[in-house]
């Protein structure tokens, strides 16, 4: 099952296990009951510290397993094989439940370890999903410190109706104790801000308490990252504030234009820019949403940056680089089936439509990869492009025109996205030139239009373009003294990632001439 490089590294990594490690697995006679005995028989065979045994337990999902270790009470379980993207969650979740120290902060784990209450989680993942595993990774560290909190782990793939009945059409989606939690990529203080009713308040008043910043920086993306180090280098006090670290980046995956870099991935690119902010003195505050910005109008004030968890940051500088999000069609049914059959993210959910057809709107770079991606998954693709022709790169065109299950319906416009009270089951287009209404059958429709600015927290403070852009100098400056920005958040052309990380560069060196002016 796991080859000789893999099995060489995991012995490594189980030399830090200092406890025995229980696995119990529950199977049937199926090919995928097989594999994960062939699994878990590898992983045994790399430490004395772990045993495998089967279980006849019928209640249990088939393939699945449990972590534990002799007297405990962890409830770790993952359901399906958890390799791909999940396969890092199994190996974390071994050396925690093998009495490897977790890696998480000791307020984080105090917090954990005081919750109080039964907490169920069950995850639904695809193995293709480059979001799941941050949730999956939170929950089980929460389950390996607080025997009150239980989590498995689903492959949504493998447990088709299971997905179907709860009717999942995104991943990573969450219940607690039955019911619906939460979808998308979520990190260990976000979901303990969930069920922790208390937390946000207390965090809120820490923040409000910190002392001003010389320059606070709005965003953790590529731009917010770069601007965050220029400044750190400078020696001033630097504070980044972000509703989540790494912003847009985190949902992109090939990545094969950034210079002297052949190719990575968002997720990766992410981490590595969060490790080169944090080698520096940068107060790093995650999972904040920025909800108004007061700008100081007078030279020495300050300006305020108030939060909508109620805190309030205070600066004498403002760097606002908070990107931008997917495009919406707004037409009726996007917002009604969001989660249910309308999906942003191919890589994610296009498992969970594995042998049906779909749609995806956009005939761009991004929608003809999408559709690319997904012609390899789904019964068959429907591409639907606005104009006449498609935009995307020749070299991608000519790919996708090879594909045998792929539609490509060119002068379409979109006009609903049809349902059935609980889930896609269509789309209906208008031809531009004949004016007649067609549609199409469908299980979900992956929308790939482009990026909106997120600046409707600042559309009344601070001069934007009709696009919604934030308009800036060849500084960075914005209307407002003090106020800069940077990354696709402005009125600057080309939304690449390495001239947002540019441009954040830019908009620290003109925030701390604006210093030391004034």
């Amino acid at each position: 099952m796991l080859d000789a490089n893999i099995k060489t590294q995991l012995k490594a990594y189980f030399e830090k296990l200092t406890q025995p490690i229980e696995i119990t697995a529950s199977v049937d006679s199926g090919d995928k009951s097989r594999e994960l005995l062939e699994l878990l028989n590898d992983l045994k065979s790399l430490s004395a510290h772990i045993t495998v045994q089967q279980s006849d337990d019928v209640t249990q999902r088939k393939p699945s397993f449990s972590l534990n270790s002799p007297g405990k009470n962890l409830g770790i379980r993952f359901a399906g094989l958890p390799m791909g993207h999940e396969f890092t969650s199994l190996v974390l979740a071994l050396l925690q439940v093998g009495g490897h120290p977790p890696k998480a902060e000791p307020e984080i784990i105090e917090q954990i370890r005081n919750l109080e209450g039964e907490f169920n989680f069950e995850t639904y993942i695809s193995l293709s999903c480059h979001n799941c595993p941050e949730v999956v990774q939170a929950i089980n560290l929460m389950a390996a410190i607080n025997p009150n909190i239980r989590h498995v782990m689903i492959d949504g793939a493998l447990f088709q109706k299971e997905v179907d009945e709860r009717k999942i059409m995104a991943v990573p989606t969450i219940f607690l104790n039955g019911q619906e939690f939460g979808h998308g990529r979520m990190g260990v203080q976000e979901i303990l801000n969930k069920i922790d009713t208390g937390a946000i308040k207390k965090e809120a008043e820490k923040l409000s308490a910190k002392e001003p910043f010389d320059v606070l920086i709005v965003g953790g993306g590529p731009a917010g990252a770069s601007a965050a180090i220029y400044s750190a280098r400078k020696g001033i006090r630097t504070g980044v504030v972000a509703d989540r670290f790494g912003g847009q980046v985190m949902d992109t995956m090939a990545i094969e234009n950034f210079i002297s870099v052949k190719e990575t991935d968002g997720p990766k690119l992410a981490a590595a820019l969060e490790e080169h902010v944090k080698s520096y003195d940068v107060d790093i505050m995650n999972l904040q949403r920025a909800a108004a910005l007061v700008p100081a109008h007078e030279n020495g004030g300050f300006n305020e940056v108030k939060l909508e968890s109620g805190a309030v940051l205070k600066a004498k500088s403002v760097i606002i680089a908070t990107g931008a999000r997917w495009r919406e069609i707004n037409v009726p049914g996007e917002k009604e089936y969001r989660g249910r059959g309308v999906a942003y993210c191919p890589h994610c959910d296009g498992p969970l439509f594995k042998g049906r057809s779909v749609a995806v709107i956009g005939g761009g770079n991004s929608g003809v990869e999408a559709a690319i991606d997904l012609a390899g998954i789904v019964k068959d693709v429907t591409l639907i492009e606005f104009n006449g022709e498609l935009r995307a790169d020749a070299v991608l065109q000519k790919k996708l025109f090879s594909l045998p299950n792929v539609t490509v319906i060119t002068g379409a416009q979109t006009t609903e996205i049809n349902g059935d009270g609980e889930k896609v089951d269509g789309l209906t287009y208008t031809n531009r030139q004949t004016g007649e209404s067609h549609r199409v059958d469908l299980a979900a429709v992956f929308i790939q239009i482009g990026l909106v600015p997120n600046t409707d927290w600042i559309k009344d403070t601070i001069t934007l373009s009709k696009f919604g852009e934030i308009e800036v100098d060849d500084k960075g400056q914005t209307s407002e003294p003090g106020v800069f920005a940077a990354g696709d958040v402005t009125t600057v052309p080309f939304k690449q990632i390495i001239i947002a990380m540019g441009e954040g560069s830019k908009a620290a060196l003109g925030a701390f001439e604006h210093l030391i002016r004034h």
